[in-house]
């Protein structure tokens, strides 16, 4: 049954959950450092989750974003 609202289906696609997945590395690497007080490590985590929403971002514009060129609807 088709959403009568339009719904693009947010995030149900190759470019959203590999970023998705990097940036929850990198929070939970984050933390566990800040935990332990190693600062070097809490801003690498910080780099980690901005590679992973560059990495969204290239992903998308390779047309692996919702709706995107290389991406398969699957009606539920």
């Amino acid at each position: 049954m088709s959403n009568p609202l339009g719904d693009p289906g947010h995030g149900h696609s190759p470019a959203a959950w590999t970023a998705i997945t990097i940036m929850l590395i990198g929070f939970s690497i984050g933390t566990a450092a800040f935990y332990f007080d190693q600062p070097w490590l809490v801003w690498a985590s910080v780099g980690l989750v901005l590679v992973g929403l560059v990495v969204g971002a290239v992903l998308k514009r390779a047309g692996y974003g919702v709706g995107g060129s290389k991406v398969t609807v699957k009606e539920h």
